[in-house]
């Protein structure tokens, strides 16, 4: 059997890299991606069945050269995780067009590019497109008028990708993580925020990245044949509750 070829952009860190290392504990072959340079060479050193593509995923002839590079020679593309992103939080009043178009041109524009450079090998080899938005995309919430509505946008994408792309067999899902213990949440997240989210989730408790990569990992596979066109929340049940935290209102408004 041909070993399968999965392309994970954002995979440096935090969830694309513990997306990496699932896909590459299930035998597939990793294309991780990611714009730092540094930190993507030391961590694919360390995997056997990753290697690293030095790629902007909002400069669109990167994103040409990263898809050309991976299918060089007859390789596949049988899976993307549009997984990079960037989280540039503030009140909408503080909000310019500038700031705006940084989200933007990362978070949804990253997705169209990535997708669209990837789509004729996706649809040779009948695979999958995992894009990965946030319980932000699905509810409002404090100081994320760009980062919200960036990945509310990557929702509907995902269904349009589903809608137009299903004939060719390509399945397209989205997956929206709730908060998740990462080093910048715990670094950038006070203590009455992190009590505030633990109110508020009714697990009570953060998600991880591993547990964020087991949705990922399992919208990629074969298991997941008959499932397209969905967006699933993996928040521990925050989306049942809201998202606007008192902590998080009170802040912006001091």
């Amino acid at each position: 059997m041909t070993q399968r070829t999965a392309i994970v952009t954002g995979a440096a860190r935090g969830i694309g890299l513990a997306t990496s290392r699932q896909l590459i504990d299930a035998g597939w072959q990793v294309a991780m991606v990611d714009r730092d340079k540094e930190t993507l060479s030391a961590e694919t050193a360390q995997l056997n069945g990753g290697f690293g593509v030095l790629c902007d995923v909002s400069v669109p002839e990167q994103v040409e050269a990263m898809v050309a590079e991976v299918t060089a020679d007859g390789g596949t593309v049988d899976a993307l995780v549009n997984n990079a992103g960037v989280a540039d939080f503030g009140p909408i009043d503080e909000t310019d067009f500038a700031r705006w178009r940084r989200v933007m041109e990362t978070n949804l524009d990253g997705v169209f590019l990535c997708s669209q450079a990837a789509a004729p090998a996706l649809k040779a080899s009948r695979g999958a497109i995992v894009n990965i938005a946030s319980i932000s995309g699905l509810r409002a919430s404090t100081l994320r008028v760009a980062y919200g509505t960036s990945k509310a946008a990557v929702i509907h994408l995902t269904k349009q990708q589903a809608a137009e792309w299903g004939e060719w067999g390509v399945r397209a899902n989205c997956v929206c993580p709730g908060p998740v213990r990462t080093k910048l949440a715990m670094a950038v997240h006070t203590p009455e925020i992190i009590a505030a989210y633990h109110d508020a989730i009714p697990l009570n408790r953060y998600g991880s990245e591993q547990e964020i990569a087991n949705m990922i990992t399992f919208l990629c596979s074969d298991e997941a044949s008959y499932v397209t066109g969905q967006t699933i929340s993996v928040d521990g049940g925050f989306d049942t509750t809201g998202v606007g935290l008192p902590a998080l209102r009170t802040e912006s408004e001091s």
